[in-house]
């Protein structure tokens, strides 16, 4: 059965760095499409990051700069480093495989899902 599994997750002072990971296992280590999403109380699910197999990426206009999405497919993991944070990152962030829509999208339309990991920014 395919599972994402989330971890790297924390509390950290504004302005500081968390790394994220992703290890992915069943059907899910077929799939080069994955991405990284967020949600804060009280508001829609919104991509973060997104990454295809030939390497391409797009990033939501709010992180761009101070975010980085990779992936080792040798390991079946995907990563997204975060730098500069402020409390406005502060949110559940989770991982997704298996793109439902065409193209490189930002829309939470994924087939697969983590259980997530809490990122909480202090300032």
């Amino acid at each position: 059965q395919v599972q994402l599994v989330e971890s790297g997750g924390g509390s950290v002072q504004a302005g500081g760095s968390l790394r994220l990971s992703c290890a992915a296992s069943g059907y899910a280590r077929d799939r080069n499409d994955m991405g990284w999403f967020r949600q804060a109380p009280g508001k829609k699910r919104e991509g973060v990051a997104v990454i295809d197999s030939d390497g391409a990426t797009k990033y939501a206009d709010s992180v761009k700069g101070r975010f980085t999405i990779s992936k080792d497919n040798a390991k079946n993991t995907l990563y997204l480093q975060m730098n500069s944070l402020s409390p406005e990152d502060t949110a559940m962030y989770y991982c997704a495989a298996e793109r439902l829509v065409p193209g490189l999208s930002l829309i939470p339309l994924y087939k697969y899902w983590g259980q997530g990991t809490q990122v909480t920014i202090s300032s």
